[in-house]
């Protein structure tokens, strides 16, 4: 059964998606995404697998996944406990568009450098006595 397109009608339900969005658009919570695709993995794991990511960056990341419904924490009882992290059905819906962005980030890097350098050149350029560059 194809799903049907929401009707955005109320200012209201736009703010509704934004919270969702910047809740879920970082970008530890974009590679946390990404790394759960493929397997259940383990904290120690997902930790070694985000480069640069503090053991208490990714514990909130993991935490607002969970909470938004995006991941599972599953506790096995041992010594010492081990603990799970995988992409729930919603998760793995989510995944293919955020690697879609990626990918459209890798096949645009240079030109969006490019605009990056050229905006910079101009904001740092003097101004006219006007008050434009």
């Amino acid at each position: 059964m194809k799903e049907t397109e929401p009707v955005i009608r109320h200012t209201a339900d736009c703010l509704r998606a934004s919270r969702v969005l910047s809740s879920i658009a970082g970008k530890w919570s974009v590679l946390v995404i990404m790394l759960l695709r493929e397997q259940p993995l383990r904290f120690s794991e997902l930790k070694r697998g985000v480069d640069g990511i503090s053991q208490r960056m990714l514990t909130l990341t993991l935490r607002n996944l969970e909470r938004n419904g995006l991941v599972t924490r599953t506790v096995t009882p041992s010594i010492p406990p081990r603990v799970d992290y995988e992409l729930t059905g919603l998760g793995h819906s989510l995944a293919d568009p955020i690697q879609s962005v990626g990918l459209w980030a890798f096949r645009h890097l240079e030109k969006i450098e490019a605009a990056q350098a050229h905006y910079d050149a101009r904001a740092t350029a003097p101004s006219g006595p006007d008050g434009e560059n």
